[in-house]
């Protein structure tokens, strides 16, 4: 037997030369396309370690070589060498399958890592370092709707790629979709809320809420739930649909906290001493930090006090600063009224009457009650 007979020598439908041509195909595709994915993803983890940043074109172009997985260069392999042979329907049928299903979940890879990209790109964009704290709550929550979106619609493509009417499918699931809508309400509720959360940003993560009677600081905000951490150290989880539910005082957006309070004053102080009080005491306000003196005012002439109302605004929403700032004010307060010899008015106590006294005027009006009757 020539050569030439045994290169069309047919194995499967196909001639030796073509199975000769497609092991080439195989071969070549397995050989050159690993080497240039793990060329390329060794310098992008150098650059990484050496935080060189190269354009957004070629720092995407080199994560979505590197998230190519060896399965999808095995299908493209296969498919390459299909082409050159031509096999019996079956075998040709079931290796179309297998390139297409491989293909289209490797497309979705490719989508979940563009995802991924632009929103490290979004959550880093004050820094390569610095993580955006209005945009970090929101990660789980995007990347949770954007992988049922792409996931799905990488589902139905490939149905369609192989043959398979989707109008249908699509009909059924728009049909099926009510029903399970209808059984998993609660659960898309808190999905929708989350969503809800994710957009409109109404706290973030690291911000101290205070909902009805629960307060905490936020550690996650999830798909269904948000955990928060009480001041006593437990944590405090809630649904995201009853969470929105409720009114929600955040302290994270404060931008300053106010201070009023009252100074209770005898009546007996001089009245040029009182005139000179609100001038002194927006003086011990305004030495201390951080502070906005707002006013001092003698408001009322209660019936037991003259009574001096103090507003200022402290211009950090740290509470320790706005703690340490009362304090300072106060003492600065007691010291100066020291010196001036001013008193402060207290409530005079009456004295609780004993048992023996409250049963007395009982007593009396009983003995004259019998007098009178005798």
């Amino acid at each position: 037997m020539s050569w030439h007979d045994l290169l069309e020598l047919r194995v499967l439908g196909s001639t030796l030369d073509e199975w000769a041509i497609a092991l080439i195909a195989v071969i070549v595709t397995l050989t050159v396309l690993p080497v240039v994915r793990s060329y390329v993803a060794a310098r992008r983890r150098r650059r990484l370690e050496m935080h060189t940043e190269a354009p957004v074109a070629i720092q995407l172009a080199g994560l979505l070589i590197e998230r190519t997985n060896r399965g999808f260069l095995w299908a493209l392999a296969l498919y390459l060498g299909l082409e050159q042979l031509t096999l019996p329907h079956r075998i040709e049928r079931a290796g179309q399958v297998i390139v297409v299903l491989i293909f289209w979940f490797q497309v979705g890879t490719w989508a979940m890592a563009v995802v991924g990209f632009a929103l490290d790109k979004r959550a880093h964009r004050r820094g390569p370092t610095a993580v955006d704290p209005t945009f970090a709550g929101s990660l789980n929550i995007i990347i949770f709707v954007s992988g049922l979106v792409v996931w799905t619609m990488a589902l139905l493509l490939a149905l369609d790629n192989l043959g398979f009417a989707i109008q249908p499918l699509l009909a059924g699931l728009g049909i099926g979709g009510i029903a399970v809508a209808l059984a998993v309400q609660n659960v898309l509720s808190d999905l929708f809320a989350s969503m809800s959360i994710a957009f409109d940003k109404p706290f973030i993560l690291g911000d101290f809420l205070v909902i009805d009677a629960f307060e905490g600081t936020v550690e996650h905000i999830g798909v269904k739930s948000t955990r928060l951490r009480s001041i006593s150290g437990e944590q405090i989880i809630m649904s995201n649909a009853e969470l929105l539910k409720s009114r929600v005082r955040n302290y994270g957006r404060m931008m300053e906290r106010r201070s009023a309070f009252v100074l209770n004053i005898t009546y007996d102080t001089a009245p040029e001493i009182l005139r000179a009080i609100p001038e002194e005491i927006r003086q011990i306000v305004q030495s201390q930090r951080h502070v906005r003196f707002d006013r001092c005012h003698l408001l009322n002439c209660a019936p037991v006090a003259l009574q001096f109302e103090i507003v200022y605004f402290v211009l950090t929403s740290d509470y320790r600063v706005f703690a340490d700032t009362q304090q300072a004010v106060n003492l600065a307060i007691l010291e100066l009224f020291r010196q001036r010899g001013i008193q402060f008015a207290t409530p005079v106590l009456q004295p609780m009457p004993t048992r023996s006294e409250s049963r007395r005027p009982e007593v009396a009006g009983v003995t004259r009650a019998v007098s009178r009757v005798e």
